[in-house]
């Protein structure tokens, strides 16, 4: 990116910072005290310290902005226009079962549309960031969504199956359905931020998952627009950042036009 802006550079900082304490844990993860939050949902010591960090951070270069996180959930603040939307580690299960596949995720909203975002994946230390009208980019280098119009040429990004039936992901009944009717090959990568940061890279070509948290998807939201593809939401309407804290999204797809356009197709027969 030629230019970031000063809110950018607050993100970059904050996140760098979070991410030692991150690396240093993943390295003792079998020291860390887990406790279990709820069916394929676990909280660390690790989760806690990275929101802590972030939120100290950013909150100190920008003291009346409000805030979304996982952990804590919201902070209202003075200023009502500007919020961050925060997950502290976004495949917090690969990273506790030594995993190197999660990111630490970051966004800021102004009078409620996302305006920048970061996805920072701290053990291969790839930053996938984005700012409206200033495109998206790894590492300095300009993202661009897959160019492929065949589905079947396609790899497609999810988060199912799990082996229950329950409110976060896709039952194994469901999965094997919607399996027998997409053309291409599915993968659960296990973080639906780098997933949907992949999607913007054209590493994978499509992603889709249903019930998802705001604070799982804001800053791939942006970072996706701006690198060229779409996200849609279960009724085919584009996905925006006109969400409530209250609201999860009950499914979100994202890929270019021509192969999204696919996806829904044949998840909707």
């Amino acid at each position: 990116m030629k230019t970031i802006s000063a809110n950018i550079n607050v993100m970059i900082m904050a996140c760098e910072k979070a991410s030692k304490s991150l690396i240093r844990d993943f390295g003792e993860i079998e020291k860390l005290q887990v406790s279990v939050k709820g069916p394929s949902d676990f909280v660390s010591s690790a989760d806690i310290k990275v929101e802590k960090t972030l939120i100290s951070e950013l909150k100190k270069a920008r003291p009346n902005y409000s805030f979304l996180s996982e952990e804590i959930g919201e902070i209202k603040a003075e200023n009502n226009e500007y919020r961050w939307i925060i997950d502290p580690i976004d495949g917090t299960l690969n990273f506790l079962h030594g995993i190197p596949h999660f990111a630490i995720s970051v966004a800021l909203e102004k009078k409620n549309e996302i305006i920048c975002g970061i996805i920072y994946d701290p053990i291969k230390n790839e930053m996938f960031l984005a700012e409206k009208e200033k495109g998206a980019y790894v590492n300095n280098q300009r993202l661009k969504v897959s160019s492929r119009k065949k589905l079947k040429d396609c790899l497609i990004f999810t988060g199912g199956p799990t082996f229950t039936s329950n409110e976060r992901e896709l039952s194994l009944d469901e999965y094997r359905k919607i399996s027998k009717f997409l053309p291409s090959p599915l993968r659960k990568m296990g973080s639906a931020a780098l997933d949907i940061a992949y999607v913007a890279a054209g590493r994978a070509d499509g992603f889709f998952q249903r019930n998802l948290n705001y604070w799982d998807i804001a800053a791939g939201i942006i970072i996706v627009k701006e690198a060229g593809g779409l996200l849609l939401d279960a009724n085919l309407n584009p996905l925006d950042a006109d969400l409530s804290y209250e609201t999860r999204v009950s499914f979100i797809a994202a890929a270019n036009q021509k192969i999204l356009d696919e996806i829904m197709s044949q998840i909707n027969e």
